[in-house]
């Protein structure tokens, strides 16, 4: 016995003009004689500074208190980091917290800025700067340790608040 099938179709058939396409090219095509004829913008980059955004993602740091260091090196943005950029090694302090990185570095060349450490940061430790300049000479003048990468909360008082409101 044969059975015979059949297949309901659902989608809409097109008409002969929406088969050329040419309604969708002159769409087109009127969208871009409008932007040619917009005001054009230049900015004079080393005179006039980019001040970008608090929801800018450029490169990674560690934020600094007082006491010093907000990170308590669990690791988990060396584990979520998907281009394993960063690199963190705990130590025992014998202070209110029980443990602080003595290595934390975080290769530039690697890093794919994708904010993923920041989002698995429990501490808020780590977050993304508003910093866009990175040039390097040599490879190694990419890896960024504690020394580089320490910058005081003051400085990262808008992506802070950012992230609360955005993680809130």
């Amino acid at each position: 016995m044969a059975t015979k099938t059949v297949i309901a179709s659902s989608t809409k058939r097109m008409t002969f003009w929406e088969k050329l396409y040419l309604p969708e090219i002159a769409k087109g095509m009127g969208l871009t004689l409008k932007q040619m004829f917009q005001p054009k913008f230049t900015r004079e980059y080393p005179e006039e500074r980019y001040e970008p955004a608090a929801s800018y993602r450029g490169r990674p740091v560690l934020v600094q208190e007082d006491y010093g260091e907000r990170c308590v090196a669990c690791g988990l943005c060396s584990r979520v980091c998907p281009a394993i950029a960063i690199e963190v090694q705990a130590a025992e302090t014998p202070q209110e917290k029980e443990r602080f990185p003595s290595l934390f570095e975080i290769n530039m060349l690697r890093c794919i800025f994708c904010g993923f450490c920041e989002e698995a940061c429990p501490e808020e430790a780590i977050v993304m700067s508003k910093d866009y300049e990175l040039t390097f000479r040599r490879p190694e003048d990419a890896i960024f340790g504690k020394d580089r990468l320490l910058v005081p909360v003051a400085k990262l008082q808008d992506r802070l608040e950012y992230l609360r409101l955005y993680k809130g």
